[in-house]
């Protein structure tokens, strides 16, 4: 006779792995916050003499074309791309979250159009938007967060929607509708502490992508000035020299992919964490 068990929650410090990532995005926080006080200089300093040598004793990640040193500006370079990515999240946020819960939780009409919307929105490629946005903004930092946390609201806000409308199932919202209880009242009382285990872990791994759509605009030279100190910039930069001088892109490409595997994971590890009973 088969036995089914009904999985619990397990705490971080019962996930390795998660516990690895989490280690692995603080000390990426820590480096790119103390990269003014580690390379006082900043990260566009020129030396010729110096170009193109390996990783060694004076330069841990070696040189690039410039002689400018590979590390410094692979933390300077963080501080744009994790602080684009941390607002393009926020921009997502924002106005997906409300979005999907109002349509979930109201009905009626206000879904209808919410909703509608938000199918209209899916409907045209987040690419595309995401280009019309740094076209109309202009380049930068700012307009890059913008346009990829544009693009990532309605996929956010449809899973909002989608996790509302289960939660509104629940007997406990039935019972608060039932005793007259307004739409607002079980939106904060009841369908948002529910929701939130699920949209934050949402949040985290959305998070890996959004730092990928940034890296991408500005290795196709959609994003910030050329020459700047951005994760996705390194890698364009280097791409001529993969065969002489590879660690010029492989270090900002592993940095780069080591984060976004480690918020997923991290996404993961909180899905175990707040499972409900």
């Amino acid at each position: 006779m088969i036995k089914w068990t009904t999985p619990t929650r397990r705490s971080i410090l019962q996930q390795p792995v998660t516990l690895i990532a989490l280690a692995w995005l603080a000390l990426v926080g820590i480096g790119i916050i103390l990269a003014p006080l580690l390379f006082p200089s900043g990260p566009m300093v020129i030396d010729t003499s110096n170009k193109l040598l390996p990783p060694g004793a004076s330069h841990l990640l070696g040189t690039d074309s410039l002689g400018r040193d590979v590390l410094t500006r692979l933390l300077w370079g963080g501080r744009q791309t994790l602080g684009m990515g941390l607002m393009a999240l926020s921009i997502t946020i924002g106005l997906g979250l409300p979005a999907g819960l109002i349509g979930g939780a109201f009905g009626g009409q206000t879904e209808a159009v919410l909703m509608r919307l938000v199918d209209a929105l899916l409907a045209f490629p987040g690419l595309l938007l995401a280009m019309v946005v740094v076209s109309l903004l202009g380049r930068g930092t700012g307009p890059i967060s913008i346009a990829v946390g544009l693009a990532a609201v309605p996929a956010y806000a449809r899973m909002a929607y989608s996790i509302a409308k289960e939660v509104q199932t629940q007997p406990y919202v039935e019972a608060a509708q039932s005793v007259g209880c307004t739409p607002w009242r079980i939106l904060f009382r009841h369908i948002l502490p529910n929701a939130a285990p699920s949209l934050i872990t949402y949040a985290a791994t959305r998070l890996g992508r959004i730092l990928l759509h940034g890296a991408a605009f500005n290795f196709l030279g959609l994003g910030v000035r050329p020459g700047a100190p951005e994760w996705g910039m390194l890698l364009a930069g280097g791409q001529r020299y993969l065969r002489d001088a590879p660690w010029i892109s492989t270090c900002p490409g592993l940095a780069l992919t080591l984060t976004v595997l480690a918020a997923n994971l991290v996404g993961d590890g909180l899905q175990e964490t707040l499972r409900p009973h």
